[in-house]
């Protein structure tokens, strides 16, 4: 079965660099980037090896998956708003 990889970094291209910044230097992100991570691994793996479970499971899990994106995304706009406004 053909798995979309969904790592951040191919999420967010366009915030490669300040996902490596915020990795390193903020433990928030870095914890949230871990869970997002496991989840993400754990779906792919289940999606790839066609492993048996529930609709209603692994459904959760990408709903999950989508919640600590979107909290991931903020924190990635917040910094860049932020690098902006020392710029600016």
């Amino acid at each position: 079965m053909q798995v979309e990889h969904h790592e951040l970094h191919l999420e967010f291209p366009e915030h490669a660099d300040a996902i490596a910044v915020l990795k390193a230097g903020n433990a928030h992100f870095a914890k949230l980037l871990g869970s997002y991570n496991r989840l993400t691994g754990k779906v792919e793996d289940l999606e790839e090896h066609d492993m048996p479970v529930s609709d209603f499971t692994l459904e959760d899990m990408k709903k999950q998956r989508v919640k600590l994106k979107d909290e991931l995304y903020h924190i990635l706009l917040a910094f860049r708003a932020g690098q902006q406004s020392v710029k600016g």
